[in-house]
């Protein structure tokens, strides 16, 4: 299995679970985790974290979520205060009810699929997080 220390500057994995969790996950799976952890690492410090069902990552708060690892493919969201309607990165995007916050939900198939549009929104939701 790929190491929790994969040698990147501003990811802190201070989380046990975190190993036993990807270690039920795919290979396909644990390779875009880890390269969305790539991504996030040129974004700045961010902790990721397991819990039963889901990998979160915080800033100073929770800022994003891999709600669903498939044997070929994440699925990351992205909560914001306001929908981003005008994109092409969002496959679905909810409001929560009784709250002013909206998921947005990206499919990572491949690693291309975390493109420019994928990290513009990654960055926006670390920034809101500060």
């Amino acid at each position: 299995m790929e190491s929790l220390s994969p040698g990147m500057a501003n990811i802190s994995i201070q989380d046990p679970q975190l190993s036993e969790f990807l270690s039920r996950k795919s290979p396909h799976s644990r390779m875009l985790f880890f390269h969305l952890l790539e991504a996030f690492d040129e974004i700045g410090m961010v902790e990721a974290y397991a819990t039963k069902t889901m990998v979160g990552f915080r800033r100073r708060r929770n800022f994003s979520y891999i709600i669903q690892f498939g044997k070929g493919f994440i699925d990351l969201l992205l909560p914001f205060k306001e929908p981003y309607e005008d994109n092409l990165c969002f496959r679905k995007i909810s409001a929560l009810p009784g709250e002013s916050t909206y998921n947005h939900h990206v499919r990572i198939m491949e690693v291309a699929d975390i493109n420019e549009e994928v990290r513009f929104y990654m960055k926006k939701a670390f920034d809101l997080a500060g």
